[in-house]
């Protein structure tokens, strides 16, 4: 076990560089290969979310420095605020100030928040096997129609964004998984460029995370085991600069069609798993 804990950091820093770099998988790859090296779910997944947490954030700055995203809000200066109060108000001046990535962004957190209570009311209702079969083909779902539509551009719509990030709320906070590729699919077909939605992904599963910590700490009454936590945040945040490079180099069709394989990967590897239980 305690050899393991050393392994946990390469493991992790492999599984964050896909996740930067694609828009998920971290928690989708990792979290069973460590349950399988003999950790249990409550020592695994809190980890997992407080490095999520961690590199989500690191990884949405460095996206930012790199370009493939802004999330810097605009700075006005007084002449020009005076006149947004006169013409437009403040409601209207401070949206425009804000860039639309970070919208998205936060539009995604706070749909992070609904999702995960309703999870929380559905997890007693819905039985394992459906639920992790519903995820998967979701998932598969999302990745074959960014394939089919890879050469199409989607006007950007605030529904679809909303809608999807419910679902991917609803997925993460029933069963840890299920997410970034939803979000990430589904920014792609609501409009948003491929190198800007894995961007948002980070600073938004970074965000929902750390909704799913504040649970954990209110629900259980023992102290979390972190044992595992140093090795896996370290190995994840190491990964971060790379990834977003990586990001930076690639073209946006490739991205997509990567974004869109990997997706359908996912999605397959949960189908398959699932009906062989």
């Amino acid at each position: 076990m305690e050899m393991n804990l050393f392994l946990a950091a390469p493991l992790a820093f492999v599984c964050e560089y896909i996740d930067s770099s694609l828009g998920g998988g971290y928690g989708t790859t990792l979290t069973p290969i460590l349950l399988l090296m003999g950790y249990n779910p409550l020592q695994v997944v809190p980890v997992i979310l407080i490095s999520e947490l961690c590199s989500g954030l690191l990884a949405a700055f460095f996206h930012h420095r790199e370009g493939n995203v802004d999330f810097k809000p605009k700075m006005m200066d007084i002449s020009i605020i005076a006149e947004k109060l006169k013409s437009l108000g403040w409601i209207e001046g401070f949206k425009r100030g804000v860039p639309l990535h970070l919208k998205i962004a936060s539009l995604l957190a706070l749909c992070s928040v609904v999702g995960t209570i309703v999870a929380v009311f559905a997890a007693v209702s819905i039985p394992r096997y459906w639920l992790k079969l519903y995820i998967g083909s979701l998932v598969f779902l999302m990745g074959g129609i960014i394939i089919l539509c890879a050469n199409k551009k989607f006007r950007f719509s605030w529904k679809r964004i909303t809608f999807l990030g419910l679902i991917a709320s609803f997925n993460k906070g029933i069963s840890g998984g299920g997410y970034g590729p939803v979000v990430t699919g589904g920014q792609i077909l609501s409009g948003v460029e491929g190198k800007s939605a894995v961007g948002i992904t980070s600073l938004a599963e970074g965000l929902t995370c750390a909704v799913g910590i504040i649970s954990y700490a209110l629900v259980l009454m023992d102290p979390l085991d972190l044992r595992l936590g140093p090795f896996v945040i370290i190995g994840a945040l190491f990964s971060v600069p790379l990834s977003a490079k990586s990001v930076k180099k690639v073209s946006t069709e490739r991205l997509k069609l990567a974004i869109g394989l990997f997706t359908i990967i996912l999605g397959a590897i949960t189908i398959l798993k699932t009906v062989r239980l």
